[in-house]
């Protein structure tokens, strides 16, 4: 059958599985290109691990550094005459190439909030890996059941302090126009730390050190975002950056309990990128559409896969940083991979645009393209060397 895009909203119902597959495979060629990570890890769990950083972060872990990695995602299988999601054919496409480089790689697909899915994880661990020394949770749900009460919370992403208004784009036809978000309540502001906060991180971690799993000098990672001044009021002082703060509380109180193994937990603030999550935000289209060009311009830019290739060789397994142990941090004890996105000339630039663009404009004054692309490679499709007029067998679907 010939797959193509069914776009709505800021939502892609299809995927492509030989856009997806060779979208691995360029990531997988860029890290092995860089060459080796000396003192990177070797076994490694990734929780939420088949899309976006969870994704760049399994590919760099395995093919940078050798490690046999397990990763948790919860992504939908095909069904007739429906493609799976995109994270379900990047995850086959991963254990493919691993498994042919002769690299352990077992994945599970399901809801890692619950203890289920953690004791299978554990299970696995134990027969078939031993203690991990990498642990990255990296993930994205609008919602999660608490594995002992369980309380559903639903996250939403809103002002606390007021209304707040301003631009948002519509990135598949470029209109830009202006929005109002209400603010939450005191219920959804819980809800939201509940969902995206850092209970969960602290019960997988507590959970695989009563199991033995976490290893002498174990890096355990979170991933945050912080932001520009143009998405503050929405962004790091509203719902979502509420839940973010007790995220980053959770690697101090995780930090201390893995010094006793001479461990570290700490937070990787990363840069603003095209994903299933941004694209659902509103402001952030147009913002990201406006820092590409500015980025891209300055010769800054990078995707996920490069982000997360910098932060394995540059902030953590180096010499200095003692391989993961003495990471660079801020004085929140956050690894800044956010340092080029928030440099004092980028924002500046940004923050000219802001004042400019418009939808008369916009393919000029943001990159509106680059954005399009982006998210149209996030499901399989605009893959360089994909033939996209030739039938995908149902085989591979």
């Amino acid at each position: 059958m010939i797959i193509e895009p069914k776009i709505r909203g800021f939502l892609c119902t299809t995927a492509h599985p030989i856009g997806c597959a060779a979208q691995v495979e360029q990531h997988i060629a860029l890290v092995k290109k860089n060459g080796p990570i000396p003192g990177g890890p070797k076994k490694a769990l990734i929780l939420g691990s088949s899309t976006g950083y969870g994704l760049s972060t399994r590919i760099v872990a395995a093919f940078g550094c050798g490690a046999a990695t397990l990763g948790l995602a919860y992504e939908r299988p095909p069904e007739k005459g429906r493609t799976a999601s995109p994270g379900w054919y990047q995850t086959k496409a991963f254990e493919a190439q691993a498994t042919a480089a002769g690299l352990w790689a077992k994945s599970l697909n399901g809801d890692a909030f619950s203890a289920d899915l953690k004791a299978q994880a554990i299970d696995i661990l134990k027969r078939e890996v031993g203690p991990v020394d990498l642990i990255v949770y990296s993930l994205a749900s609008p919602r999660r059941t608490h594995p002992v009460t369980g309380v559903t919370y639903k996250s939403v992403l809103k002002p606390i302090e007021g209304s707040y208004t301003n631009k948002t784009m519509d990135f598949n036809n470029g209109v830009v126009t202006q929005i109002t978000l209400d603010p939450a309540t005191p219920e959804e502001v819980s809800d939201t730390i509940g969902v995206m906060g850092g209970e969960d991180w602290e019960m997988w971690t507590d959970a695989l050190l009563q199991a033995g799993l976490v290893a002498p000098g174990c890096v355990n990672m979170a991933y945050s975002y912080i932001g520009p001044n143009v998405t503050q009021p929405v962004y790091r002082s509203g719902t979502i950056g509420t839940a973010k703060n007790h995220l980053e509380n959770a690697a101090h109180a995780l930090d201390a309990k893995l010094k006793a193994l001479g461990g570290r937990a700490f937070i990787s603030v990363n840069k603003a990128l095209v994903t299933q999550a941004s694209s659902a935000i509103p402001f952030m289209p147009l913002y990201i559409s406006v820092l590409y060009k500015v980025m891209k311009a300055k010769g800054i830019h990078e995707d996920c896969i490069q982000q997360m290739d910098r932060l394995f060789r540059t902030k953590l397994y180096t010499a200095a940083a003692q391989f993961g142990k003495h990471a660079e941090v801020d004085a929140e004890k956050r690894v800044r991979m956010d340092d080029w996105e928030l440099r004092a000339d980028v924002q500046a630039a940004v923050e000219a645009l802001w004042e400019t663009v418009k939808t008369e404009n916009a393919a000029t004054d943001s990159d509106l393209l680059g954005y399009r692309g982006d998210f149209h490679r996030l499901y399989g499709f605009g893959v360089p060397g994909v033939d996209y007029s030739a039938d995908v067998p149902e085989s591979m679907i």
